[in-house]
This record gives C-alpha cells, sequence and structure tokens, in this order.
C-alpha cells in the first residue's frame, strides 16, 4: 500500500468519528435547550435558603370526634303480604311512590267473602228467630207454672174444708146423730181434695222441669246467635282483608306480583315499604370509646354528621341508640343516630362517613398535623418561620390531632408562622423562602434578594433542591453547618 493510500484511509476514518461525534452530541444540546428554558424564566434560587410551605397557627374551636363508616337504615320496614287468598285484582300504587298511612294499595277478589259474609249473616237471622221462638215457648210454659200453682192453692183450701168436715161428721156419726151413708160422702170429699192436691203438687213440678227445659232452650238459641254474629265479624274481616291498606307513611319498593296472579294467604310479600323520615345510621365504634360516649352523653344529647359518598354537605342527627352489648367478636359496640331525613339525601342500604361529636374544645390553638415533628428523644417540636424568614425549632406538646389538625398546649402563639413541608433540609437558624401555592417562592432578603424561587407546594424542584441543603454540586451537599440533618 502507498503512502498516499494510507492517508485517504486515515481521512476517512477521522470523518466518521467526527460524524458520530456530532450524532450523539446534537440530542444532548437540544435537551440542554429545552431545559434551559424555565430557567429562563424563573430567577435563580439565593444560594443558602430553603424553600418551605408555611401555615399560620389559629385559634379557633376543635370538635372532639369518632370517624367511623355507618350504614343508612330505614326508620321502619314493613313487608305487605296477603292475609287471605284469591286473585290480585287491582294494584293502586306505582313502584317507589311514598304512600300515607291508610292509604289503598292493593284489592283481592272480594267476590267469594262477600258470598260468605251474606250465608253467615242469613245464620245470624235464622238463629235470632229460633231464639225468639225459645222465648215465647219459656213464657207459656211459664204462665202454666202460674196457673197450676194458682190451682194448687184453690185445692189447699178445698182439701183443708173438706178434711174439716170429715172431722166433723166423724164425730156426729160417733155419736149415732148422722146417718153412716152421710158420713162417707164427707170422706170421699176429703179423699177426692187430697187427690186434686197431690195432682197440683205434680202439675206444678213438671210445669218447672218445662221450664227449665225452655230455658236451656233458650240459652242454646242465644249461644247459637251469638256464634253467628262471631262468624259474621270473621267473615267482614277476611272480606275487609281483601282490600290491603298502607300500614305507614313510607316509601314503596319493587312489586312481587302484579295483577291478575293468584296470591295464597300469608305466603310470598307482596311489597316492602320503608319509612325514610326519619331514618337511622348505624354504626360501631371500638369498645374502649364506650366509657367517653357514656360520659358525654349523659351531659347532652351527641351529634352526628353522616357524609354520603358524592355528597359535599354531611347531614346533622343525635344519638338515639346503644346497644345493650359488645359484640366480642370484633370488640366494637353498635351505634344509631336518628336523622330527620327532610330532603331526603340519606337513603337505606347507603353507606356513609360517621362522624360523632363528643364534645367542643373552645378557642385553642390549632396547626396543621405535618407541621409537628418528633426528634430522636420523643420529643414534639416544629420549625417557627420568624420576621427575618430563618427557621427556628420550638418543642411544643400536642393535646391530641383529630384529622388533618393538631391541638397545640405550650410552645405557640396565635399569628406565627410553622413549616409544613420541607422540614427535612432545615435546622435551626436556616434562611427559608416561602412557598406560595401557584407561583414562585418569596426571596429572603429584603426586595426580594437575589433573584430566583422555589418552586410551587408539590411542583418539580429547582436546580438544587434534591433533598439536601444547597451548596455541595447540583443541591446534593450537606446541610449548612456541613453535618447532617440536626433534631432538637
Amino acid at each position: 500500500m502507498t503512502l498516499r493510500g494510507r492517508a485517504v484511509r486515515r481521512l476517512a476514518r477521522v470523518c466518521v468519528a467526527l460524524v458520530l461525534l456530532l450524532v450523539v452530541a446534537l440530542p444532548g444540546c437540544s435537551r440542554d435547550k429545552a431545559e434551559s428554558k424555565p430557567s429562563q424564566k424563573e430567577p435563580a434560587r439565593r444560594p443558602g435558603t430553603v424553600p418551605v410551605a408555611v401555615a399560620v397557627v389559629e385559634k379557633k374551636d376543635v370538635p372532639l370526634e369518632l370517624q367511623a363508616i355507618g350504614a343508612v337504615e330505614a326508620y321502619m320496614t314493613v313487608t305487605v303480604r296477603a292475609l287471605v287468598g284469591g286473585e290480585l285484582q287491582k294494584i293502586h300504587f306505582s313502584e317507589g311512590q311514598d304512600v300515607k298511612a291508610g292509604d289503598l294499595l292493593f284489592t283481592i277478589d272480594p267476590r267469594p267473602y262477600e258470598a260468605a259474609l251474606a250465608q253467615t249473616q242469613a245464620n245470624l237471622a235464622k238463629d235470632r228467630v229460633q231464639v225468639q221462638q225459645a222465648r215465647a215457648t219459656l213464657e207459656r210454659d211459664r204462665s202454666r207454672v202460674a196457673q197450676s200453682r194458682a190451682n194448687l192453692l184453690r185445692d189447699q183450701a178445698q182439701a183443708k174444708n173438706a178434711e174439716t168436715q170429715e172431722q166433723r161428721y166423724s164425730e156426729l156419726m160417733k155419736r149415732d146423730l148422722i146417718a153412716r151413708e152421710q158420713y162417707d160422702q164427707i170422706k170421699t170429699n176429703n179423699d177426692v181434695a187430697a187427690a186434686a192436691l197431690r195432682a197440683d203438687e205434680a202439675d206444678i213440678k213438671s210445669a218447672e222441669e218445662t221450664v227449665a227445659a225452655d230455658q236451656a232452650a233458650v240459652a242454646s238459641a242465644q249461644e247459637t246467635v251469638r256464634a253467628d254474629e262471631a262468624a259474621v265479624e270473621n267473615a267482614k274481616i277476611l272480606l275487609g282483608y281483601t282490600t290491603i291498606r298502607s300500614p305507614l307513611d313510607g316509601r314503596t319498593g319493587s312489586l312481587q306480583l302484579h295483577e291478575g296472579n293468584v296470591v295464597r294467604a300469608n305466603d310470598s310479600a307482596l311489597l316492602v315499604i320503608n319509612k325514610i323520615q326519619p331514618v337511622y345510621v348505624s354504626f360501631t365504634v371500638p369498645q374502649q370509646q364506650l366509657p367517653q360516649i357514656k360520659k358525654y352523653m349523659a351531659d347532652a344529647k351527641l351529634i352526628v354528621s353522616a357524609l354520603p359518598s358524592g355528597d359535599p354537605r354531611p347531614a346533622r342527627g343525635v344519638v338515639s341508640f346503644i346497644d345493650n352489648a359488645v359484640d366480642p367478636a370484633t370488640g366494637t359496640i353498635r351505634l344509631k343516630a336518628t336523622f330527620t331525613n327532610d330532603d331526603r339525601r340519606l337513603w337505606p342500604g347507603q353507606f356513609v362517613n360517621v362522624a360523632l361529636t363528643l364534645t367542643t374544645d373552645a378557642n385553642v390553638l390549632v396547626v396543621p398535623a405535618a407541621a409537628v415533628q418528633t426528634g430522636q428523644q420523643g420529643r414534639q417540636y416544629v420549625f417557627v418561620v420568624k420576621e427575618d424568614l430563618t427557621a427556628d425549632t420550638r418543642p411544643v406538646s400536642v393535646l391530641r390531632t383529630q384529622g388533618s389538625e393538631s391541638i397545640i398546649g405550650q410552645g405557640l402563639r396565635a399569628g406565627e408562622k410553622v413549616v409544613t413541608d420541607g422540614h427535612q433540609r432545615l435546622v435551626a437558624g436556616t434562611k427559608v423562602e416561602i412557598r406560595v401555592p401557584g407561583g414562585p417562592a418569596r426571596a429572603s432578603g429584603p426586595g426580594g434578594g437575589a433573584p430566583g424561587g422555589a418552586p410551587a407546594a408539590g411542583g418539580p424542584a429547582g436546580p438544587g433542591d434534591g433533598g439536601a441543603a444547597p451548596g455541595g454540586p447540583g443541591g446534593r451537599g450537606k446541610a449548612p453547618g456541613g453535618g447532617a440533618e440536626r433534631r432538637p
């Protein structure tokens, strides 16, 4: 190979290497330009400052609440069933309609029951006539008894007179003052009178027995009438069951049977009616909360808020029921709250978020729960942003945390600003920049200081916002002072 050929090959290799370098370098240059565009709009952060989000310490009323998941229950539920069998002749409402107590719901064919009622009424009329006949017979036989007693009195007088004459004529005959035939006639009259007296007594006894039988017949006829009257009432009741009315104010559900179907007595359900004004919300709380609930419930009614899914406004009710036993399987106690439900936002079967308010702490200091940090010794503290925009650690005592807020007992004053985001890069004395949601951070120096800013809360971090205090290359240096992050 000649010297010229070697030079041409070397030149070709150099050209290929240059082309490859250009292909690799061009995407990087375009990316650097794209990344440099936002930095042209946002000034660089002042070196030595940390962007933070802050909140103001507030003084307000904070409720003590227990949170739970509850289910809405109808205040009353009635399952409508037919009490008599027959053809379902008419339905007088629409599914899902609101009904009042007494509104007509169903009509079952009444004709068989009307016929049964007419038959029982006819039997009653017939037996009432029999009662009248039995009473007439009784009165007749009582008259017979009275007549027999009158006859007895008459015959007793005649018998007494005949006995007296017989005694008188017996003395006369003994003295031979009268003939034997005359005495025998008087004695015969006396015997006839005595026999008539015995016949009257037997007649009275027979008449009295007849009267007793008549009284029994009257009583039997009266009992038959009472049975007929009961049968008439029963037939009326069964006829009344052919019209089914609503027993309460409520809302109807779906129909189980339609017109033309044959229903049987006490068989399948025809309809379910739910009373939804008022309404119950049932929920459970841990058994450990039961003493507190009983304590505060003894002083006043406990307010319950129920928030249905997708509804921005909670409904308010009061606790009306505490179960009589703790569920041993779950260790919870069931409570019910009553809601007037005037706007019908609560519906039976619906799940709701429940907040049971036990009491309210009035005029207490409140900070976001995210502002409270815990040190290595278990002590709680917050970062307070001072007037010169430097961070200061402040030990605090937290009385309790309710949701996203913590109630502070000691350590803060109303109006102070506490850090809620950006704690990881703070120590006492660190300069901070307060992030404004949706905009750049506020400058740390007077008049804005060096140009620069922090990203909005939750937005992408700017240069040097890599999780450590600025100072190192690429924002990966240590916290000010060169040491690790410090906690009080």
